[in-house]
């Protein structure tokens, strides 16, 4: 398979221009990004390839050597005061995936170096700790075992397996016309994802939880309740040929008793249509955008509760115009420095900490792969962000694997020079649908994807059912 279309990029037509400063007054263009920007002025289609080119580093030169999976996080300067080097990341994995077949898609791979690595992958997942066939939030690299990511949570995590099937299913879409041995590497991934028992994950209830532990049971006792980054932990599961969910666990958990996920609540103008769960005056972090769409396409998806593409870039404009209102005043805010999302964050003392940046937690910190990862909802904005990032800040936020998690030109231009899978990830992906709609035309065309989604009551004008 080859698609490279630039139909989506029909969308930035769509939507008014609007007229960009320089920078914030929070810009600090340094002699040296001066002179890179003078040799090295880019265009945007050139500008958008260098961000996803250099980002797929991290899934390709920087994965985790035994088991070819994301890490769950890379240090350019090799300290590890965790001794996590070695860790892989379920979710993160499922979108390194994708992003090998981007990579092959755009050439910055083969496809038999695709296949190879693929393969690897395959083979590691396996013979890995599984749950009732769901993975753990984090593995050992090595040896495949669980690795707590918390006390209780030492055993299944099925939203982290979600986001590892949704890049499962477009590997085995991609190559199961291909050759012998890529179509025996596209049915080692269908095996893969059957083998998750969704439907086990209920506990005999009209619910779906995000954990077990052979260890602790059911202590943690999390109901997938929306709204937040879990609806494609429902279409999977309804998905599923073999231990499908009910359509009652979705409308009565999720939905909340058949509509209590609706809201009314309205910002800037525009409605958020559902609950954001504990932000719902701006809505929550921009990774709720991004995550579950990473193959599951929004474009002219509804149900009986909202049109999803509706969901989703008014939570993304919404991010856009808190930063360009910029009520507290930060350095740099504007209309291209912008994106609100969970990643590494700066903590009081100056050293680097975690959080979910939102409205509702505005911390100063910029994330780029909350802008980045945004560019299939608002190209113009999210390029404009690219631009400012690469172009006005480029000697403290660019890296060996594309833009760093974190900036603030807040504190003197202070970034963690850190990367996380689950937020390089969503920029390689993102940047590939807006490109030619890959990973989504793989995911949404998948058979069962279809039926399941069918199952729970939606419909997409751009796939036809």
């Amino acid at each position: 398979m080859k698609i490279k279309i630039t139909s989506l990029k029909s969308l930035a037509l769509a939507i008014p221009a609007l007229l960009f400063v320089a920078c914030g007054s929070g810009s600090s263009k340094s002699e040296e990004d001066k002179i890179e920007t003078a040799e090295e002025k880019l265009t945007d289609e050139q500008l958008v390839d260098v961000i996803q080119k250099e980002t797929f580093k991290y899934f390709w030169d920087y994965a985790e050597p035994n088991s070819g999976l994301a890490r769950e996080r890379f240090h350019p300067d090799g300290n590890y005061p965790q001794n996590d080097a070695h860790v892989v990341t379920t979710g993160g994995s499922g979108f390194g995936l994708m992003a090998i077949l981007a990579g092959i898609n755009q050439d910055y791979i083969t496809r038999e170096q695709g296949v190879e690595r693929l393969t690897r992958i395959a083979n590691f997942l396996e013979n890995a700790d599984r749950f009732h066939g769901a993975w753990p939030h984090w593995m050992n690299g090595n040896t495949g075992k669980v690795q707590p990511f918390g006390k209780k949570d030492n055993g299944g995590d099925l939203v982290e397996t979600a986001f590892l099937c949704e890049g499962i299913i477009c590997v085995r879409e991609f190559f199961k016309d291909g050759s012998e041995e890529e179509k025996a590497l596209s049915q080692k991934f269908d095996a893969l994802w059957k083998g998750v028992e969704w439907n086990w994950y209920t506990n005999n209830q009209n619910k779906l939880f995000w954990h077990w532990s052979p260890e602790y049971k059911w202590e943690m006792n999390f109901a997938l309740e929306g709204y937040n980054e879990c609806l494609i932990t429902y279409v999977l599961g309804a998905s599923s040929p073999d231990h499908s969910i009910k359509p009652e666990v979705y409308h009565e958990c999720w939905a909340r008793n058949g509509g209590g996920i609706k809201s009314g609540n309205v910002k800037y103008n525009l409605p958020l249509l559902v609950k954001h769960n504990g932000a719902e005056e701006y809505g929550g972090p921009l990774f709720w955008a991004h995550y579950s769409y990473v193959g599951l396409d929004p474009n002219q998806l509804a149900d009986k509760y909202a049109n999803y593409w509706d969901i989703n870039y008014n939570q993304t404009k919404i991010d856009y115009l808190y930063c360009v209102e910029n009520p507290k005043q930060y350095k740099g805010y504007g209309e291209n420095y912008w994106g609100l999302t969970a990643s590494y964050t700066r903590s009081e003392d100056g050293s680097v900490g975690y959080t979910a940046h939102m409205p509702s937690n505005d911390r100063g910190v910029i994330s780029p792969t909350a802008a980045v990862s945004s560019i299939v909802y608002m190209p113009t904005e999210s390029i404009a962000a690219m631009r400012n990032f690469y172009e006005n800040y480029k000697s403290t936020i660019w890296g060996p694997a594309g833009f760093y998690d974190a900036h603030s030109a807040e504190y003197d231009n202070w970034a963690a020079k850190r990367y996380l899978a689950i937020d390089q990830g969503p920029m390689v992906v993102m940047i590939e649908n807006y490109r030619s709609g890959l990973l989504w035309e793989l995911f949404m065309n998948a058979p069962e994807v279809q039926q399941g989604l069918t199952k729970l009551g939606f419909h997409s004008g751009k796939y036809g059912f």
